[in-house]
């Protein structure tokens, strides 16, 4: 078996082995341009040259069966090489016909001097051509290692990115669940599809009909601000609620009073003004029955509700 004949062999049992997959339109190329390069004269003229292109191809043909999303730029670098293996078969072989023809120059040159002066100049165009193709397919060559390589780099920034931000998520939520193990300890909390909703029962909090916090409200209040700093990326709903007693103008006015000096002393603990909101909700969403005495205790109360994170 000659060596041609080895070569498309060879190139016969790849096409036979990725045919049970459709082959980028890059890579049918880079085979056709392999082909071509490693049967015609490029394999006699510049050895070296075919062996670079055949490596790449094999590189395109692992990625390939391999389902790399990077077959594509490795079948482009395989075919770019085919094509400079060619382009520098040609210069070399007009090389040759350059020397042959300055040598019949030199022995003709009186009775064939202008036939031979003409072919040479043809030669010597020729040649130029063949190596502006030489050297833009090895500026594309470069080219497509280069992007090759940036292509590379992104992925793994984005791999690094993305692994940063699950890391700050998982710290997120302990940070969270830790914050609300120590509420717990202060008032009450649950958890609710509008976010962590804190209850602070409103007799702790103040003297009856008054808006002003008692003094061992502060104490309490205090805790609750030092686990909700752990958080302080999140947006706070203070709320205010009555019972259903007296006027209800009145109630949502007593009941917005109540909150607003919630969130100021949040504020003055160090929680971002700019993210908490108090709102007076009077005998709104009550969690009891207003008919008993402890009922109307029940719904008289601040909530302060942590909004979710958001994705």
């Amino acid at each position: 078996m000659t060596k041609r004949n080895m070569i498309a062999s060879v190139l016969v049992t790849l096409g036979l082995a990725a045919c049970a997959k459709t082959a980028s339109p890059e890579l049918v190329d880079a085979r056709a341009a392999y082909a071509r390069a490693s049967t015609g004269p490029a394999q006699q003229n510049v050895p070296a040259e075919v062996q670079k292109a055949k490596v790449s191809l094999e590189k395109a043909e692992l990625a390939f069966n391999q389902n790399s999303p990077d077959q594509r730029d490795y079948a482009y670098v395989a075919e770019r090489k085919s094509q400079l293996a060619e382009a520098l078969s040609m210069r070399a072989e007009h090389a040759a016909a350059r020397a042959k023809a300055e040598a019949q120059l030199a022995k003709d040159k009186d009775a064939n001097h202008n036939r031979t002066k003409d072919e040479l100049d043809r030669t010597r165009t020729n040649l130029t051509a063949a190596e502006q193709i030489a050297a833009d397919e090895k500026r594309r060559a470069a080219e497509s290692d280069s992007k090759a390589a940036a292509s590379a780099t992104l992925a793994a920034d984005a791999a690094a990115k993305a692994a940063e931000a699950d890391k700050r998520a998982a710290e997120a939520d302990l940070k969270l669940k830790a914050m609300q193990i120590e509420l717990a300890k202060w008032a009450a909390v649950k958890e609710e599809p509008r976010g962590v909703v804190i209850t602070l029962s409103g007799s702790v909090l103040f003297a009856s009909d008054k808006a002003a916090l008692l003094p061992a409200a502060r104490n309490r209040l205090g805790q609750v601000t030092a686990a909700l700093l752990e958080t302080k990326d999140r947006r706070l709903d203070v709320q205010g609620f009555t019972d259903s007693q007296g006027k209800d103008a009145y109630n949502v006015d007593l009941s917005q009073r109540r909150a607003d000096a919630v969130r100021t002393y949040l504020v003055a603990g160090g929680y971002p003004p700019d993210l908490i909101v108090a709102s007076g909700m009077g005998k709104a969403s009550p969690v009891a029955e207003n008919t008993t005495a402890e009922g109307r205790a029940n719904n008289r109360r601040v909530e302060i509700i942590i909004a979710p994170k958001k994705i």
